[in-house]
């Protein structure tokens, strides 16, 4: 049961985040103390929001594609700018012939395949995961809707998936080894490392992923993935490379670029 989040004690958690520099103080503060259940599990999360954890890891939740997803610390958290990622998905997957096979690799929280199984309920939806934590999390936000595999990339998924992903939905990590000192604090020094690092120009793992999608894609299936704009031309090519038919999709309102690669016919 949540606390009631009376004027005083939103003015006293309000002024506690904005002298921790919390930008949107009011807000997070109404979202805090209706997450927390007692006046000692408050001043518990105003402690670590004030300490720096993201917002999501604190509340317990992100919201994504108008999904409440649950986030536990230590797992990736689900950015706005991804929504178009699972737009494109959805989008494929309600195109596909008969019950389209979907895949969520990197799952992370599982966000891109809640999300499109609640806008394409009739699909076979599969995610994976290599962090144990981040599977249990996703178990948690699709759970009869599909399966969460523990594993490396396309080592955790079945067998008999091979040839029959419609939908490869792959949110790589993509910042530069050497852009992750610019990153905002909360993402820098508290989301794992491995969900953000790619490599000395970010494309170390999408790499890894282009060249075995072929061989999990259906005809006519794709890969997406995110990516930034500058290194759209590289990545294209890394697509067109593996054997796929690159196209690339931009959303400037949510800072959002996606690749698609496709397995032709």
């Amino acid at each position: 049961m949540a606390l009631n989040p009376s004027s005083e004690r939103l003015a006293d958690v309000t002024g506690r985040l904005r002298a921790a520099g919390c930008v949107f103080a009011e807000d997070e503060a109404r979202l805090i103390t209706e997450a927390a259940a007692t006046p000692d599990d408050l001043d518990a999360l105003v402690g670590r929001r004030a300490a720096g954890e993201p917002l999501e890891w604190v509340v317990g939740w992100a919201e994504f594609r108008g999904l409440r997803v649950a986030v536990a610390p230590g797992v990736f958290v689900p950015r706005r700018r991804t929504e178009l990622l699972a737009d494109e998905a959805v989008a494929l997957a309600r195109g596909a012939l008969g019950r389209a096979v979907v895949v969520d690799l990197c799952c992370g929280s599982g966000a891109i395949g809640a999300a499109v199984a609640a806008a394409v309920p009739d699909i076979e939806l599969h995610a994976a995961d290599i962090d144990p934590v981040a599977v249990r999390c996703a178990r948690r936000n699709i759970g009869a809707a599909g399966r969460v595999h523990e594993g490396d990339l396309y080592t955790a998924l079945p067998d008999d998936l091979r040839g029959r992903v419609a939908v490869l939905a792959v949110n790589v990590p993509y910042v530069p080894t050497g852009d992750i000192a610019l990153l905002p604090a909360e993402a820098r020094d508290h989301e794992p490392r491995a969900t953000l690092d790619g490599g000395a120009d970010g494309l170390d793992v999408l790499r890894r992923v282009a060249a075995d999608a072929p061989r999990w894609l259906a005809p006519g299936g794709a890969l997406l993935t995110e990516a930034s704009d500058r290194q759209v031309p590289l990545a294209h090519q890394v697509l067109a490379g593996a054997g796929l038919v690159p196209r690339v999709v931009i959303d400037e309102d949510r800072g959002a670029t996606v690749l698609t690669g496709t397995r032709a016919d």
